[in-house]
Protein backbone atom coordinates (compact mmCIF):
# COMPACT_ATOMS: atom_id res chain seq x y z
CA UNK A 1 0.00 0.00 0.00
CA UNK A 2 1.35 3.44 -0.92
CA UNK A 3 1.75 5.86 2.00
CA UNK A 4 1.18 9.57 1.76
CA UNK A 5 4.28 11.72 1.33
CA UNK A 6 4.68 14.09 4.26
CA UNK A 7 6.77 16.67 2.39
CA UNK A 8 4.52 17.14 -0.64
CA UNK A 9 0.75 16.75 -1.08
CA UNK A 10 0.94 15.85 -4.76
CA UNK A 11 0.16 17.85 -7.87
CA UNK A 12 -3.40 19.01 -8.31
CA UNK A 13 -3.68 17.74 -11.87
CA UNK A 14 -2.51 14.64 -13.76
CA UNK A 15 1.01 13.22 -13.96
CA UNK A 16 1.74 12.31 -17.58
CA UNK A 17 4.78 10.20 -18.49
CA UNK A 18 5.66 10.81 -22.14
CA UNK A 19 8.07 8.30 -23.68
CA UNK A 20 9.73 9.58 -26.85
CA UNK A 21 10.81 6.21 -28.16
CA UNK A 22 14.35 6.20 -29.55
CA UNK A 23 15.33 9.72 -28.37
CA UNK A 24 18.84 9.48 -26.93
CA UNK A 25 21.18 12.35 -26.12
CA UNK A 26 24.69 12.90 -27.45
CA UNK A 27 26.75 16.08 -27.86
CA UNK A 28 27.84 14.76 -31.25
CA UNK A 29 25.99 16.31 -34.16
CA UNK A 30 27.08 13.99 -37.00
CA UNK A 31 24.07 11.99 -38.12
CA UNK A 32 22.05 13.24 -35.14
CA UNK A 33 18.50 13.51 -36.45
CA UNK A 34 17.28 14.99 -33.17
CA UNK A 35 19.84 17.80 -33.23
CA UNK A 36 19.23 18.61 -36.89
CA UNK A 37 15.44 18.49 -36.68
CA UNK A 38 13.38 21.62 -36.12
CA UNK A 39 12.27 21.14 -32.49
CA UNK A 40 11.16 24.46 -30.96
CA UNK A 41 9.19 22.72 -28.21
CA UNK A 42 12.04 20.48 -27.06
CA UNK A 43 14.48 23.39 -27.33
CA UNK A 44 12.26 25.47 -25.04
CA UNK A 45 11.89 22.62 -22.57
CA UNK A 46 15.62 22.07 -22.27
CA UNK A 47 16.21 25.79 -21.86
CA UNK A 48 13.56 26.56 -19.25
CA UNK A 49 12.58 23.41 -17.32
CA UNK A 50 14.44 21.08 -14.94
CA UNK A 51 16.04 18.25 -16.86
CA UNK A 52 18.61 15.52 -16.46
CA UNK A 53 19.97 12.48 -18.29
CA UNK A 54 19.09 8.87 -17.49
CA UNK A 55 21.05 5.71 -18.22
CA UNK A 56 19.06 3.41 -20.49
CA UNK A 57 21.49 0.68 -21.50
CA UNK A 58 23.54 -2.22 -20.18
CA UNK A 59 23.33 -3.15 -16.53
CA UNK A 60 21.18 -0.08 -15.84
CA UNK A 61 18.31 -1.98 -17.51
CA UNK A 62 19.32 -5.57 -16.68
CA UNK A 63 21.47 -6.42 -19.71
CA UNK A 64 24.64 -8.53 -19.31
CA UNK A 65 27.16 -5.70 -19.70
CA UNK A 66 27.36 -1.98 -20.29
CA UNK A 67 28.37 -2.68 -23.86
CA UNK A 68 24.82 -3.89 -24.53
CA UNK A 69 22.24 -1.52 -25.97
CA UNK A 70 19.02 -0.88 -24.17
CA UNK A 71 15.77 -1.60 -25.95
CA UNK A 72 12.09 -0.83 -25.66
CA UNK A 73 11.27 -4.03 -23.77
CA UNK A 74 13.80 -3.65 -20.97
CA UNK A 75 13.37 0.13 -20.96
CA UNK A 76 9.65 -0.04 -20.29
CA UNK A 77 10.19 -2.88 -17.81
CA UNK A 78 12.56 -0.65 -15.85
CA UNK A 79 10.28 2.39 -15.99
CA UNK A 80 7.24 0.45 -14.87
CA UNK A 81 8.98 -1.71 -12.28
CA UNK A 82 10.94 0.98 -10.48
CA UNK A 83 13.87 -1.38 -10.16
CA UNK A 84 16.24 -3.34 -12.39
CA UNK A 85 15.72 -7.04 -13.08
CA UNK A 86 18.17 -9.27 -14.94
CA UNK A 87 16.68 -9.62 -18.41
CA UNK A 88 16.47 -12.40 -20.99
CA UNK A 89 19.95 -11.92 -22.43
CA UNK A 90 21.55 -12.29 -19.02
CA UNK A 91 19.34 -15.16 -17.94
CA UNK A 92 19.96 -17.22 -21.08
CA UNK A 93 23.72 -16.65 -20.99
CA UNK A 94 23.85 -17.70 -17.35
CA UNK A 95 21.75 -20.85 -17.92
CA UNK A 96 23.91 -21.90 -20.85
CA UNK A 97 27.12 -21.27 -18.90
CA UNK A 98 25.95 -23.27 -15.88
CA UNK A 99 24.28 -26.00 -17.92
CA UNK A 100 20.90 -25.28 -16.32
CA UNK A 101 19.29 -24.86 -19.75
CA UNK A 102 20.29 -28.38 -20.78
CA UNK A 103 19.05 -29.89 -17.53
CA UNK A 104 15.64 -28.23 -17.87
CA UNK A 105 12.63 -30.39 -18.68
CA UNK A 106 11.89 -28.46 -21.87
CA UNK A 107 15.32 -29.17 -23.36
CA UNK A 108 15.07 -32.82 -22.41
CA UNK A 109 11.67 -33.11 -24.14
CA UNK A 110 13.01 -31.38 -27.27
CA UNK A 111 16.04 -33.70 -27.48
CA UNK A 112 14.26 -36.91 -26.49
CA UNK A 113 11.65 -36.29 -29.18
CA UNK A 114 14.12 -36.04 -32.06
CA UNK A 115 16.40 -38.82 -30.87
CA UNK A 116 13.40 -41.07 -30.24
CA UNK A 117 11.87 -40.42 -33.66
CA UNK A 118 15.13 -39.98 -35.62
CA UNK A 119 13.66 -36.63 -36.64
CA UNK A 120 14.96 -33.06 -37.08
CA UNK A 121 15.75 -30.37 -34.53
CA UNK A 122 14.92 -26.93 -35.92
CA UNK A 123 16.17 -23.58 -34.61
CA UNK A 124 14.28 -20.45 -35.65
CA UNK A 125 15.14 -16.91 -34.60
CA UNK A 126 16.86 -13.59 -35.14
CA UNK A 127 20.31 -14.26 -36.56
CA UNK A 128 22.71 -11.69 -35.10
CA UNK A 129 24.60 -10.67 -31.98
CA UNK A 130 22.51 -7.56 -31.41
CA UNK A 131 21.51 -9.03 -28.01
CA UNK A 132 18.15 -7.27 -28.14
CA UNK A 133 15.98 -10.19 -29.25
CA UNK A 134 18.58 -12.95 -29.45
CA UNK A 135 22.28 -13.72 -29.63
CA UNK A 136 23.94 -15.96 -32.19
CA UNK A 137 26.26 -17.37 -29.50
CA UNK A 138 23.23 -18.91 -27.78
CA UNK A 139 22.34 -20.65 -31.04
CA UNK A 140 25.87 -21.93 -31.52
CA UNK A 141 26.03 -23.32 -27.98
CA UNK A 142 22.76 -25.22 -28.42
CA UNK A 143 23.85 -26.71 -31.75
CA UNK A 144 27.06 -27.99 -30.19
CA UNK A 145 25.13 -29.45 -27.27
CA UNK A 146 22.61 -31.10 -29.60
CA UNK A 147 25.43 -32.89 -31.37
CA UNK A 148 26.83 -34.06 -28.02
CA UNK A 149 23.40 -35.46 -27.19
CA UNK A 150 23.33 -37.52 -30.40
CA UNK A 151 20.89 -35.45 -32.42
CA UNK A 152 21.46 -36.48 -36.03
CA UNK A 153 19.89 -33.66 -38.05
CA UNK A 154 19.64 -29.91 -37.33
CA UNK A 155 18.11 -27.19 -39.48
CA UNK A 156 18.40 -23.46 -38.84
CA UNK A 157 15.86 -20.91 -40.04
CA UNK A 158 17.46 -17.48 -39.94
CA UNK A 159 15.74 -14.12 -39.59
CA UNK A 160 18.16 -11.51 -40.86
CA UNK A 161 18.62 -8.47 -38.66
CA UNK A 162 20.02 -5.20 -40.04
CA UNK A 163 18.17 -3.36 -37.29
CA UNK A 164 20.03 -4.05 -34.06
CA UNK A 165 23.24 -4.46 -36.08
CA UNK A 166 24.50 -2.70 -39.26
CA UNK A 167 21.88 -2.59 -41.99
CA UNK A 168 23.65 -4.74 -44.59
CA UNK A 169 25.74 -7.01 -42.36
CA UNK A 170 23.95 -10.32 -43.02
CA UNK A 171 26.87 -11.95 -44.81
CA UNK A 172 29.12 -10.99 -41.88
CA UNK A 173 27.03 -13.40 -39.82
CA UNK A 174 26.18 -16.07 -42.40
CA UNK A 175 29.67 -16.73 -43.73
CA UNK A 176 31.41 -17.11 -40.32
CA UNK A 177 28.48 -19.22 -39.18
CA UNK A 178 28.96 -21.60 -42.10
CA UNK A 179 32.63 -21.80 -41.11
CA UNK A 180 31.52 -22.62 -37.56
CA UNK A 181 29.27 -25.42 -38.85
CA UNK A 182 31.84 -27.00 -41.17
CA UNK A 183 33.92 -28.82 -38.52
CA UNK A 184 30.73 -30.00 -36.79
CA UNK A 185 29.51 -31.73 -39.94
CA UNK A 186 30.44 -35.38 -40.15
CA UNK A 187 28.71 -38.68 -40.90
CA UNK A 188 25.89 -38.90 -38.39
CA UNK A 189 25.49 -35.14 -37.87
CA UNK A 190 23.80 -33.17 -40.64
CA UNK A 191 23.44 -29.45 -39.87
CA UNK A 192 22.60 -26.61 -42.26
CA UNK A 193 20.66 -23.41 -42.79
CA UNK A 194 17.25 -24.24 -44.27
CA UNK A 195 15.39 -20.96 -44.79
CA UNK A 196 15.34 -17.30 -43.94
CA UNK A 197 14.35 -13.75 -44.70
CA UNK A 198 14.35 -10.26 -43.25
CA UNK A 199 12.91 -9.80 -39.77
CA UNK A 200 10.59 -6.99 -40.91
CA UNK A 201 9.43 -9.02 -43.90
CA UNK A 202 8.58 -12.38 -42.33
CA UNK A 203 7.80 -14.07 -39.01
CA UNK A 204 8.65 -11.41 -36.40
CA UNK A 205 5.45 -9.37 -36.26
CA UNK A 206 4.22 -8.10 -32.90
CA UNK A 207 0.95 -6.96 -31.33
CA UNK A 208 -0.93 -8.51 -34.27
CA UNK A 209 -0.01 -5.52 -36.43
CA UNK A 210 0.55 -7.65 -39.54
CA UNK A 211 -0.28 -11.36 -39.38
CA UNK A 212 0.68 -11.57 -43.05
CA UNK A 213 4.34 -11.39 -41.99
CA UNK A 214 3.89 -14.46 -39.80
CA UNK A 215 2.00 -16.24 -42.56
CA UNK A 216 4.91 -15.68 -44.95
CA UNK A 217 7.29 -17.00 -42.31
CA UNK A 218 5.19 -20.12 -41.76
CA UNK A 219 5.08 -20.78 -45.49
CA UNK A 220 8.87 -20.35 -45.69
CA UNK A 221 10.08 -22.21 -42.59
CA UNK A 222 7.41 -24.88 -42.10
CA UNK A 223 6.18 -25.61 -45.61
CA UNK A 224 9.50 -24.98 -47.36
CA UNK A 225 7.62 -22.91 -49.91
CA UNK A 226 9.48 -19.93 -51.32
CA UNK A 227 12.15 -18.79 -53.77
CA UNK A 228 14.85 -21.47 -54.07
CA UNK A 229 18.57 -20.91 -53.49
CA UNK A 230 21.54 -23.23 -52.97
CA UNK A 231 22.68 -21.36 -49.83
CA UNK A 232 21.78 -18.47 -47.56
CA UNK A 233 24.73 -16.45 -48.83
CA UNK A 234 23.56 -16.94 -52.41
CA UNK A 235 20.06 -15.85 -51.45
CA UNK A 236 21.31 -12.67 -49.79
CA UNK A 237 23.54 -11.74 -52.72
CA UNK A 238 20.80 -12.43 -55.25
CA UNK A 239 18.09 -10.43 -53.51
CA UNK A 240 20.13 -7.54 -52.08
CA UNK A 241 19.97 -5.36 -55.19
CA UNK A 242 22.42 -2.67 -56.19
CA UNK A 243 22.86 0.97 -55.23
CA UNK A 244 20.77 3.08 -55.08
CA UNK A 245 18.14 0.35 -54.67
CA UNK A 246 19.85 -1.80 -52.06
CA UNK A 247 17.47 -3.80 -49.85
CA UNK A 248 18.66 -3.78 -46.26
CA UNK A 249 18.74 -6.97 -44.21
CA UNK A 250 15.55 -6.46 -42.22
CA UNK A 251 13.54 -6.14 -45.46
CA UNK A 252 15.08 -8.97 -47.49
CA UNK A 253 12.49 -11.35 -49.00
CA UNK A 254 12.04 -14.93 -47.81
CA UNK A 255 14.17 -17.74 -49.21
CA UNK A 256 14.28 -21.52 -49.04
CA UNK A 257 17.48 -23.57 -49.36
CA UNK A 258 17.12 -26.54 -51.71
CA UNK A 259 19.18 -29.51 -52.79
CA UNK A 260 18.29 -31.47 -55.93
CA UNK A 261 15.26 -29.22 -56.24
CA UNK A 262 13.83 -30.07 -52.82
CA UNK A 263 13.78 -27.94 -49.62
CA UNK A 264 16.42 -29.16 -47.19
CA UNK A 265 14.46 -28.41 -44.03
CA UNK A 266 10.66 -28.22 -43.98
CA UNK A 267 9.21 -28.77 -40.52
CA UNK A 268 7.47 -32.14 -40.31
CA UNK A 269 5.58 -34.33 -37.87
CA UNK A 270 7.69 -35.50 -34.89
CA UNK A 271 10.30 -32.76 -35.37
CA UNK A 272 11.31 -30.40 -32.54
CA UNK A 273 11.41 -26.61 -32.89
CA UNK A 274 13.16 -24.04 -30.70
CA UNK A 275 12.39 -20.36 -31.24
CA UNK A 276 15.62 -18.97 -29.82
CA UNK A 277 14.66 -15.32 -29.33
CA UNK A 278 14.60 -14.41 -25.66
CA UNK A 279 12.62 -11.17 -26.07
CA UNK A 280 8.89 -11.69 -25.98
CA UNK A 281 7.03 -9.24 -28.17
CA UNK A 282 8.05 -10.69 -31.54
CA UNK A 283 7.89 -14.30 -30.39
CA UNK A 284 4.25 -14.54 -29.41
CA UNK A 285 2.55 -14.80 -32.81
CA UNK A 286 4.79 -17.46 -34.33
CA UNK A 287 4.48 -19.41 -31.05
CA UNK A 288 0.71 -19.29 -31.34
CA UNK A 289 0.92 -20.57 -34.91
CA UNK A 290 2.84 -23.63 -33.72
CA UNK A 291 0.81 -24.32 -30.59
CA UNK A 292 -2.85 -23.45 -31.18
CA UNK A 293 -5.05 -26.24 -32.45
CA UNK A 294 -7.84 -23.88 -33.56
CA UNK A 295 -5.55 -21.18 -34.96
CA UNK A 296 -7.39 -18.66 -37.19
CA UNK A 297 -5.19 -15.69 -38.26
CA UNK A 298 -3.97 -17.37 -41.47
CA UNK A 299 -4.24 -20.71 -43.26
CA UNK A 300 -1.36 -22.90 -42.06
CA UNK A 301 -2.09 -25.43 -44.86
CA UNK A 302 -0.72 -28.10 -42.56
CA UNK A 303 0.03 -28.05 -38.83
CA UNK A 304 2.86 -30.46 -38.05
CA UNK A 305 2.81 -32.34 -34.77
CA UNK A 306 6.02 -31.04 -33.21
CA UNK A 307 7.55 -30.41 -29.80
CA UNK A 308 7.86 -26.63 -29.67
CA UNK A 309 9.69 -24.43 -27.17
CA UNK A 310 10.53 -20.77 -26.83
CA UNK A 311 13.78 -19.60 -25.34
CA UNK A 312 11.64 -17.97 -22.63
CA UNK A 313 7.91 -17.86 -22.00
CA UNK A 314 6.89 -14.74 -23.87
CA UNK A 315 3.56 -14.17 -22.13
CA UNK A 316 3.22 -15.52 -18.61
CA UNK A 317 -0.47 -14.67 -18.31
CA UNK A 318 -1.52 -16.39 -21.54
CA UNK A 319 1.14 -19.12 -21.16
CA UNK A 320 2.71 -18.53 -24.58
CA UNK A 321 4.49 -20.74 -25.33
CA UNK A 322 3.62 -23.60 -23.03
CA UNK A 323 7.16 -24.99 -23.13
CA UNK A 324 10.25 -22.79 -22.64
CA UNK A 325 13.94 -23.32 -21.94
CA UNK A 326 14.73 -20.50 -19.49
CA UNK A 327 12.55 -19.11 -16.72
CA UNK A 328 11.81 -15.43 -17.49
CA UNK A 329 12.33 -12.68 -14.91
CA UNK A 330 9.56 -12.53 -12.33
CA UNK A 331 8.87 -8.80 -12.25
CA UNK A 332 6.83 -7.84 -9.22
CA UNK A 333 5.74 -4.71 -7.36
CA UNK A 334 5.25 -2.60 -10.46
CA UNK A 335 4.04 0.98 -10.49
CA UNK A 336 0.81 0.02 -12.22
CA UNK A 337 -0.03 -2.46 -9.50
CA UNK A 338 0.71 -0.04 -6.67
CA UNK A 339 -1.28 2.77 -8.28
CA UNK A 340 -4.25 0.47 -8.85
CA UNK A 341 -4.06 -0.67 -5.24
CA UNK A 342 -4.09 3.01 -4.16
CA UNK A 343 -7.20 3.69 -6.26
CA UNK A 344 -5.41 5.91 -8.79
CA UNK A 345 -7.11 5.93 -12.24
CA UNK A 346 -4.57 5.23 -15.00
CA UNK A 347 -4.48 5.60 -18.78
CA UNK A 348 -2.02 3.97 -21.18
CA UNK A 349 -2.00 4.90 -24.87
CA UNK A 350 0.14 4.34 -27.94
CA UNK A 351 -0.15 3.09 -31.47
CA UNK A 352 0.05 -0.62 -32.23
CA UNK A 353 3.83 -0.70 -32.68
CA UNK A 354 4.40 0.33 -29.06
CA UNK A 355 1.06 -0.44 -27.45
CA UNK A 356 2.46 -3.51 -25.70
CA UNK A 357 5.26 -1.45 -24.25
CA UNK A 358 2.99 0.89 -22.28
CA UNK A 359 0.84 -2.07 -21.18
CA UNK A 360 2.48 -5.52 -21.17
CA UNK A 361 6.11 -4.50 -20.61
CA UNK A 362 5.25 -1.55 -18.36
CA UNK A 363 3.34 -3.93 -16.11
CA UNK A 364 6.21 -6.40 -15.77
CA UNK A 365 5.31 -8.68 -18.69
CA UNK A 366 1.69 -8.95 -17.61
CA UNK A 367 -1.03 -9.03 -20.26
CA UNK A 368 -4.04 -8.07 -18.18
CA UNK A 369 -4.94 -5.07 -16.07
CA UNK A 370 -4.58 -4.88 -12.31
CA UNK A 371 -8.01 -3.25 -11.97
CA UNK A 372 -10.43 -3.08 -14.90
CA UNK A 373 -12.36 -0.21 -13.33
CA UNK A 374 -9.32 1.99 -12.74
CA UNK A 375 -7.26 1.31 -15.87
CA UNK A 376 -7.94 2.24 -19.48
CA UNK A 377 -5.69 1.06 -22.34
CA UNK A 378 -6.07 2.64 -25.77
CA UNK A 379 -4.45 1.29 -28.94
CA UNK A 380 -4.31 3.51 -32.02
CA UNK A 381 -3.92 1.10 -35.00
CA UNK A 382 -0.59 1.58 -36.78
CA UNK A 383 -0.40 1.90 -40.54
CA UNK A 384 0.92 -1.17 -42.36
CA UNK A 385 3.39 0.73 -44.49
CA UNK A 386 7.17 1.21 -44.40
CA UNK A 387 7.76 3.70 -41.62
CA UNK A 388 10.05 5.93 -43.67
CA UNK A 389 7.17 6.55 -46.06
CA UNK A 390 4.98 7.98 -43.29
CA UNK A 391 7.38 9.14 -40.57
CA UNK A 392 4.73 11.05 -38.62
CA UNK A 393 3.13 7.65 -37.98
CA UNK A 394 0.17 8.06 -35.58
CA UNK A 395 1.54 10.92 -33.48
CA UNK A 396 -1.36 13.22 -34.35
CA UNK A 397 -4.05 10.62 -33.65
CA UNK A 398 -2.41 9.63 -30.37
CA UNK A 399 -2.28 13.27 -29.31
CA UNK A 400 -5.90 13.87 -30.32
CA UNK A 401 -7.10 10.99 -28.17
CA UNK A 402 -4.79 11.72 -25.25
CA UNK A 403 -5.99 15.33 -25.12
CA UNK A 404 -9.58 14.15 -25.21
CA UNK A 405 -8.95 11.74 -22.35
CA UNK A 406 -7.09 14.36 -20.30
CA UNK A 407 -9.99 16.77 -20.59
CA UNK A 408 -12.34 14.23 -19.04
CA UNK A 409 -10.50 14.78 -15.76
CA UNK A 410 -10.81 11.07 -15.03
CA UNK A 411 -7.14 10.05 -14.88
CA UNK A 412 -4.41 10.95 -12.40
CA UNK A 413 -1.58 8.92 -13.94
CA UNK A 414 -1.19 8.68 -17.70
CA UNK A 415 1.49 7.23 -19.94
CA UNK A 416 2.05 7.53 -23.67
CA UNK A 417 4.64 6.29 -26.14
CA UNK A 418 5.43 8.11 -29.38
CA UNK A 419 7.07 5.43 -31.54
CA UNK A 420 8.44 7.66 -34.32
CA UNK A 421 12.07 8.14 -33.31
CA UNK A 422 12.62 4.42 -32.90
CA UNK A 423 10.56 2.87 -35.68
CA UNK A 424 11.65 5.37 -38.34
CA UNK A 425 15.19 5.45 -36.94
CA UNK A 426 15.45 1.69 -37.50
CA UNK A 427 14.92 2.19 -41.23
CA UNK A 428 18.23 4.05 -41.50
CA UNK A 429 16.56 6.83 -43.48
CA UNK A 430 18.08 10.03 -42.10
CA UNK A 431 15.71 12.57 -43.65
CA UNK A 432 12.65 10.53 -42.70
CA UNK A 433 13.90 10.31 -39.13
CA UNK A 434 14.28 14.09 -38.98
CA UNK A 435 10.64 14.32 -40.06
CA UNK A 436 9.71 11.78 -37.38
CA UNK A 437 11.39 13.84 -34.68
CA UNK A 438 9.65 17.00 -35.88
CA UNK A 439 6.27 15.23 -35.80
CA UNK A 440 6.79 14.33 -32.15
CA UNK A 441 7.89 17.86 -31.29
CA UNK A 442 4.68 19.14 -32.86
CA UNK A 443 2.67 16.65 -30.80
CA UNK A 444 4.32 17.93 -27.62
CA UNK A 445 3.46 21.52 -28.57
CA UNK A 446 -0.20 20.53 -28.64
CA UNK A 447 -0.17 18.31 -25.56
CA UNK A 448 1.73 20.35 -22.98
CA UNK A 449 -0.64 23.35 -22.83
CA UNK A 450 -3.49 20.96 -21.99
CA UNK A 451 -1.49 19.47 -19.11
CA UNK A 452 -0.71 23.01 -17.92
CA UNK A 453 -4.37 24.00 -18.01
CA UNK A 454 -5.20 20.98 -15.84
CA UNK A 455 -2.48 21.95 -13.33
CA UNK A 456 -0.56 18.78 -14.08
CA UNK A 457 3.01 17.80 -14.75
CA UNK A 458 4.61 16.08 -17.74
CA UNK A 459 7.67 13.87 -17.46
CA UNK A 460 9.21 13.80 -20.93
CA UNK A 461 11.73 11.00 -21.34
CA UNK A 462 12.73 8.08 -23.59
CA UNK A 463 13.40 4.36 -23.33
CA UNK A 464 16.69 4.22 -25.28
CA UNK A 465 18.57 6.01 -28.04
CA UNK A 466 18.24 5.55 -31.80
CA UNK A 467 17.50 8.74 -33.75
CA UNK A 468 20.48 10.42 -32.06
CA UNK A 469 22.95 8.35 -34.15
CA UNK A 470 21.83 7.65 -37.70
CA UNK A 471 25.31 7.04 -39.13
CA UNK A 472 27.89 4.43 -38.24
CA UNK A 473 30.78 6.36 -36.67
CA UNK A 474 34.47 5.54 -37.11
CA UNK A 475 35.80 5.13 -33.56
CA UNK A 476 39.24 6.52 -34.47
CA UNK A 477 38.19 9.62 -36.39
CA UNK A 478 34.78 10.32 -34.91
CA UNK A 479 33.48 10.78 -38.45
CA UNK A 480 30.74 8.83 -40.23
CA UNK A 481 31.81 5.69 -42.06
CA UNK A 482 31.50 5.74 -45.82
CA UNK A 483 30.18 2.95 -48.04
CA UNK A 484 31.79 1.98 -51.33
CA UNK A 485 29.46 4.33 -53.22
CA UNK A 486 30.53 7.28 -51.08
CA UNK A 487 27.29 7.46 -49.11
CA UNK A 488 27.31 7.51 -45.32
CA UNK A 489 26.83 4.09 -43.73
CA UNK A 490 23.44 4.17 -42.00
CA UNK A 491 23.09 3.04 -38.42
CA UNK A 492 19.79 1.28 -37.76
CA UNK A 493 20.42 0.02 -34.23
CA UNK A 494 19.84 1.55 -30.83
CA UNK A 495 22.60 3.55 -29.16
CA UNK A 496 24.38 3.43 -25.82
CA UNK A 497 23.58 7.07 -25.15
CA UNK A 498 21.61 8.26 -22.13
CA UNK A 499 18.12 9.64 -22.59
CA UNK A 500 16.70 12.99 -21.51
CA UNK A 501 14.25 13.46 -18.68
CA UNK A 502 12.45 16.81 -18.54
CA UNK A 503 9.95 17.96 -15.92
CA UNK A 504 7.36 20.29 -17.42
CA UNK A 505 5.03 22.12 -15.04
CA UNK A 506 4.05 25.78 -14.77
CA UNK A 507 3.32 25.28 -11.07
CA UNK A 508 6.23 23.20 -9.73
CA UNK A 509 9.40 24.91 -10.84
CA UNK A 510 9.89 26.77 -7.56
CA UNK A 511 9.03 23.78 -5.36
CA UNK A 512 11.19 21.00 -6.82
CA UNK A 513 14.86 20.39 -7.46
CA UNK A 514 16.73 17.53 -9.07
CA UNK A 515 18.09 14.92 -6.69
CA UNK A 516 21.81 14.21 -6.77
CA UNK A 517 21.82 10.50 -7.57
CA UNK A 518 25.11 9.92 -9.38
CA UNK A 519 24.02 7.80 -12.33
CA UNK A 520 20.22 7.75 -12.39
CA UNK A 521 18.44 5.45 -14.81
CA UNK A 522 15.01 4.60 -16.11
CA UNK A 523 14.21 2.66 -12.95
CA UNK A 524 14.20 5.93 -10.98
CA UNK A 525 11.10 7.12 -12.84
CA UNK A 526 8.49 5.04 -11.00
CA UNK A 527 9.34 6.58 -7.62
CA UNK A 528 9.30 10.00 -9.27
CA UNK A 529 5.77 9.48 -10.57
CA UNK A 530 4.31 8.33 -7.26
CA UNK A 531 6.13 11.14 -5.44
CA UNK A 532 4.51 13.68 -7.76
CA UNK A 533 1.16 12.07 -6.97
CA UNK A 534 1.85 12.68 -3.28
CA UNK A 535 2.97 9.19 -2.20
CA UNK A 536 6.11 7.65 -0.78
CA UNK A 537 7.77 5.14 -3.09
CA UNK A 538 7.94 1.49 -1.98
CA UNK A 539 11.25 0.66 -0.36
CA UNK A 540 12.29 -1.85 -3.05
CA UNK A 541 12.17 0.80 -5.78
CA UNK A 542 15.08 2.99 -6.82
CA UNK A 543 14.60 6.47 -5.38
CA UNK A 544 12.93 9.32 -7.20
CA UNK A 545 14.63 11.98 -9.29
CA UNK A 546 13.13 14.97 -7.48
CA UNK A 547 13.48 16.68 -4.12
CA UNK A 548 10.60 18.77 -2.82
CA UNK A 549 11.37 22.12 -1.18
Amino acid sequence: MLKKLSSFPGVEGPVVTIVLDGFGYTPNHEGNAIYHAYTPTLDRLFAHYPNTLLKAHGKFVGMPSNEDMGNSEVGHNAIGAGQVYNQGASLVSDDIATGALYAAQAWREIIDNVTGHASTLHFLGLFSDGNVHSHIDHLKAMIVRAKQEHVKRVRIHILLDGRDVPETSALEYVEPFEAFLDPLREPGFDVRIASGGGRMNITMDRYEANWGMVGKGWKTHVLGDGPHFPSAAAAIRATRGESPNVIIDQDLPPFVIVENGKPVGPILDHDSVIFFNFRGDRGIEISRAFEEADFQPFDRVRHPNVIYAGMLQYDGDLKIPKRFLVVPPKIRDTMGEYLADAGIPQLAISETQKYGHVTYFWNGNRSGKFDDKLETYIEIPSDIIPFEQRPWMKSAEITDELIRQLKTGKYRALRVNYANGDMVGHTGNYQATISAVEAVDLALSRLLPVIDALKGVAIITADHGNADEMYEINAKTGKPKLKADGEFSAKTSHTLNPVPCIFHSKLLQDSISLAELGQPGLSNLAATVVNLLGFEAPLMWDEGLLRFK
